[in-house]
């Protein structure tokens, strides 16, 4: 690594870091510390909870910090060494604002991409762990709640051996019940029923029908029942607790739930824009940089107007959630254009 990329990374280095800590202290003191307080005002929650909802709640809050935080740091380490003509210089120098930003733009690349790999190992886990404990171990919600749009997943290895999909579920009974059989990854057998009900540890489905399909995926017979034991042995608290929230999902976890919910023509907005934005937030790192580092404009992003559009089904999900990204390259793009001429 060259003395300037060194001495360009190093004035970058320290408003970076500073932003992450000052734009997350910012969203901890405006909600995260609020929630908390109502916790231990309304429901008593001891001290050693707190601390760990206040751990948990970190990860989620520095991923979003880092886009701004890399705008703030091209804002200033270019700012600086533009006001003291150091810029000036390297350009005299022979040097384009190409070669100059470099740095800046390898930096901010590599933080868009321990931005996705966080988010998708580290903050899901958090989220769960923050919800289970306020659903829990502060509310104390144990028993089983009404729940629509369930999906339960069996696992074997790497691959699913039964998805169970039911519309509702209400204390010891789901009702209509799609469960997905596989075999090495390829789909056997579907089973449909109008009922099941947790009775004597069993799951027992009533008035339903089994479809045995061949390797092409075609019908090869069908049989229909009144009553039949449901391939799932975990009971109703079990499957409460296990339905998870988008941002408790993983990508993996997030495309087998919006396959899962497409095959019974429910809505998956919510959870493809949730998808997207696995990818898009972290990116934005890469794009701000491209906007901060030419002429230090910060960016208007729409997010947040496209994300709706996306959740009601105005706008498909991939691109409600891809259009301030793309919007922020062809500005950045053109504005480091503009400036190195």
């Amino acid at each position: 690594m060259r003395i300037l990329d060194k001495y360009i990374l190093k004035e970058l280095l320290g408003p970076f870091i500073f932003g992450v800590c000052a734009f997350s202290s910012i969203f901890i003191g405006s909600g995260t510390l609020f929630r908390i307080a109502e916790y231990v005002t309304k429901y008593g929650a001891p001290l050693g909870l707190v601390v760990k909802l206040f751990i948990y709640s970190l990860p989620g809050i520095v991923v979003y910090t880092f886009p701004m935080s890399m705008l703030l740091a091209a804002l200033l380490s270019f700012g600086r060494l533009s006001g003291s003509s150091e810029i000036t210089a390297m350009k005299s120098g022979g040097l384009s604002f190409y070669r100059i930003s470099t740095p800046v733009f390898i930096i901010a690349f590599f933080v868009s991409i321990f931005a996705v790999v966080f988010q998708e190992t580290v903050v899901p886990a958090s989220n769960a762990a923050y919800n289970h404990i306020v659903k829990y171990d502060i509310k104390g919600n144990t028993s089983p709640q009404t729940q629509e749009h369930l999906v339960i997943k069996d696992v074997k290895g790497e691959n699913i051996s039964h998805l169970t999909y039911a519309r509702k579920a209400s204390g010891n009974n789901m009702y209509a019940i799609s469960i997905q059989e596989f075999d090495n990854g390829n789909l056997v057998r579907v089973e449909n029923a109008e009922q099941a009900v947790w009775q004597d540890n069993q799951w027992v489905m009533y008035n339903g029908v089994v479809y045995e399909l061949t390797p092409e995926g075609g019908l090869e017979r069908s049989m229909h029942f009144a009553q039949q034991i449901m391939p799932v042995d975990k009971n109703p608290t079990a499957i409460s607790r296990e339905q998870k929230k988008p941002e408790e999902m993983t990508i993996k976890e997030l495309k087998q739930h919006i396959k899962a919910l497409q095959k019974e023509y429910v809505k998956t907005g919510t959870y493809e824009v949730e998808l997207h934005h696995r990818l898009t937030t972290p990116l934005a790192s890469f794009v701000f940089a491209l906007i901060g580092t030419p002429l230090g404009l910060q960016p208007n992003r729409s997010s947040s107007v496209t994300s709706a559009l996306g959740e009601g089904g105005a706008l498909p999900a991939v691109v409600a959630t891809w259009i301030p990204n793309v919007i922020g390259i062809i500005v950045g793009g053109w504005l480091i254009w503009k400036n190195s001429r």
